[in-house]
């Protein structure tokens, strides 16, 4: 059983020289990946590797971590590279479908930082790149209609949200991306870390939601309801986008890796972008660290490979992340690569991590409970089970899939 340590990520987030040719002498890279446009970015730069008997290709799709396992469990595998995160890294771990990448970096990765490397029982098993997370986005001209400062704690986002309606600004000046299943889940996650909760008993995987930090943290996401629309179950992040550059929502906790699509000049909604103050993510229940998950995005090079292809695949990603990318994109995405100079634009990321946000947990199992979440807090979130109960559900739907994969008894 294998174990992320977090402590690479939080170095990465609180703080160019290219191969001519890209230096690949043959091979096929072939990359699974997310699809949003920062990652986008760096494929383009991987596929400018491709000629001279190199091939590029890349696969961008929001169903990637479904694909992942499959696509690399066949021999060869279907897929090169995988870009994953914090917790799609796990399942590919957990079953020995990516290569320790150690000599690799030693022999390609002069342009790497240290704190990119992310380590697995002291072996390099990613590569991190980007660093994203949720965290404020906030209507400026709003809060200065309303007569507000920046709220800073989910207890003033409440406050403010009454202002808001009271003075008819808005009815729903809130929004939030509670769409059932993966989304809600994600939710709970950001709510229970600012509440500084613990998923499992220590050393264990026995989950430990069920307690207070658990009932207070579904209490806070349902009051925030009251503020949103009537809907808000089928909000995705996307949807929020949408609604914040329509002019319907005044605050919420949207991603940082989606930034630009918000504020955009040239964009459908150029005053809204204009208007808008990217900040921390808030902080909760008189605790002190932000209410949400650091993530971070990097690549993995898969095992059932040649190792020219392997070979290849690291040397074509290398130049997709090379300094140079950064420094030419500063507002494309929270870069993690070294001599970045930071536009305010990754604000908000960066300040969750300087104010002590915790990482997604990588436990081997946290997927597992991560579906549970998703799964079993509908009923509560609808206002037909209380906050007990669905927790209750939610260890027993865990405890069932975990006992099936072997982690309890």
């Amino acid at each position: 059983m294998k174990f992320l340590t977090t402590s690479a990520l939080a170095l990465v987030l609180a703080a160019g020289m290219a191969h001519a040719g890209c230096g690949i002498e043959g091979g096929s890279v072939r990359i699974l990946a997310n699809d949003f446009d920062a990652l986008g970015l760096v494929i383009d730069e991987a596929e400018g590797c491709a000629g001279d008997g190199v091939s590029v290709e890349a696969n961008m799709t929001t169903e990637h971590k479904s694909l992942q396992v499959p696509a690399l469990t066949v021999n060869p595998a279907q897929y090169t590279v995988a870009v994953v995160a914090n917790n799609s890294i796990v399942p590919l771990l957990n079953k020995d479908l990516v290569r320790p990448l150690d000599d690799l970096v030693a022999k390609y990765g002069e342009t790497l930082s240290p704190r990119q490397l992310i380590k697995v029982d002291g072996q390099t098993m990613a590569i991190a790149f980007l660093g994203n997370g949720q965290h404020l986005f906030m209507r400026g001209d709003i809060l200065q209609q309303a007569g507000l400062e920046p709220p800073k704690t989910w207890e003033q986002v409440l406050a403010a949200a009454k202002v808001i309606r009271e003075k008819g600004i808005m009815e729903y000046p809130l929004a939030a991306s509670y769409q059932a299943g993966w989304y809600l889940a994600a939710e709970f996650v950001n709510m229970y870390l600012g509440m500084d909760g613990h998923f499992f008993e220590p050393g264990s995987a026995e989950p430990s939601i069920s307690g207070e930090a658990g009932v207070r943290t579904l209490t806070m996401m349902k009051a925030l309801t009251e503020y949103m629309e009537p809907e808000y179950m089928t909000f995705t992040a996307d949807e929020m986008k949408a609604m914040y550059l329509a002019g319907d929502v005044a605050i919420m906790n949207q991603w940082g890796s989606m930034v630009n699509g918000h504020i955009d000049p040239e964009g459908p909604a150029p005053e809204i972008g204009e208007a808008t103050i990217l900040a921390p993510a808030p902080t909760v229940d008189g605790g002190t660290i932000p209410a949400a998950a650091l993530w971070w995005d990097g690549f993995t090079i898969a095992k059932n490979i040649s190792d020219e292809d392997a070979e290849a695949s690291f040397i074509a990603m290398v130049h997709g992340i090379r300094p140079e990318v950064a420094q030419e994109n500063p507002t494309a995405g929270t870069w993690l690569m070294k001599d970045f100079n930071a536009p305010d634009t990754a604000k908000g990321v960066l300040g969750n991590a300087a104010a002590g946000a915790k990482a997604y947990p990588m436990s081997p199992y946290m997927g597992l409970l991560h579906t549970a979440l998703g799964a079993e807090l509908t009923d509560f979130m609808q206002g037909s089970e209380s906050a007990e109960q669905a927790l209750a559900d939610v260890e027993a739907a865990y405890r069932t899939a975990a006992t099936e994969a072997g982690f309890l008894q």
